[in-house]
């Protein structure tokens, strides 16, 4: 039953851990390989853990991919596949300090397209949230002075992309089950990554497969540890925590790979953060 919400908040914070080592593990490996290759072996281990579930919940794999909205489903699992490439370059370019602190705005997003993509209404004090949440960016990326990374287009592109993979999944629930949507992401991010992947594979070291093997277990493992925050507590009371996994990546770019915390990016990050809690937590109180 989803009444737990302090255990929710434990699994929350336990899935933005696991998922922020994936990230760092994603660093390491796409510094020395091909982020498509180091994807896509992510991608297979995903898929097939994807399809476990779902033949699970659903009965069969004909079940689980029984949907009437296939395009949308298919564009979903595009895009999120899509995404996740476009982080990991950011991360091997930018680093995991400055790319997640971009990225956090990815539910300023979500909250802004809400009203074009899916007719909800956006009242002013989320509007507001949005354009501080923004401001934060602009602190973080620091426009015109001189130091614009071109590289802060990676993670800025990738919560754009992730933002609206959100949208469309929230879209489909309308008509597809959570499993339904779960392995349409799984199966279709597998096969677009198996194209583009195999073509730029690339002989690996035997160590690198050790950490290769860790990269797919933390990504079904968190994967796994979402389903279970989702099943025991309110969405709307766990979303926030989500937040974690930014000083979880950045404390792993600053020990393991020598990263800096600059001021600006601080304050940036602090201000994004601050924005979405606030409009999550809105957001929350509009559906309730």
């Amino acid at each position: 039953m989803r009444n737990d919400n302090r255990l929710g908040i434990l699994l929350m914070t336990i899935t933005t851990f696991v998922f922020a080592m994936q990230d760092g593990i994603s660093r390491y490996l796409a510094e020395h390989y091909s982020v498509f290759m180091v994807v896509m072996i992510r991608y297979w281990f995903f898929a097939a853990f994807v399809i476990a579930i779902a033949r699970r919940q659903k009965g069969s794999i004909r079940a689980a991919a029984n949907t009437s909205q296939p395009l949308l489903q298919i564009g979903r699992g595009l895009l999120l596949a899509g995404e996740i490439c476009v982080m990991v370059i950011g991360f091997v370019h930018l680093g995991l300090v400055e790319s997640h602190a971009i990225f956090a705005v990815y539910p300023l997003l979500i909250a802004a397209l809400s009203g074009p993509v899916l007719g909800e209404s956006v009242g002013w004090r989320r509007w507001a949230a949005i354009g501080i949440g923004f401001v934060g960016v602009l602190v973080i990326l620091q426009p015109g002075l001189g130091v614009f990374a071109p590289a802060a287009l990676f993670p800025l592109v990738a919560a754009v992309m992730f933002a609206l993979y959100g949208l469309l999944t929230r879209y489909v629930a309308r008509r597809d089950a959570a499993a339904t949507s779960f392995f349409w992401t799984g199966v279709t991010g597998a096969v677009l990554m198996t194209v583009i992947g195999l073509p730029n594979w690339e002989p690996m070291q035997g160590w690198d497969w050790a950490v290769m093997a860790l990269l797919c277990v933390t990504g079904a493992g968190g994967h796994f540890l979402l389903i279970k925050t989702y099943e025991v507590a309110e969405a709307g009371a766990v979303q926030p925590f989500a937040y974690l996994q930014l000083p979880f990546a950045a404390s792993l770019g600053l020990l393991a790979f020598g990263e800096t915390l600059a001021p600006n990016v601080a304050l940036g990050a602090a201000i994004v953060v601050g924005a979405g809690v606030f409009t999550l937590i809105r957001t929350h109180r509009k559906a309730v």
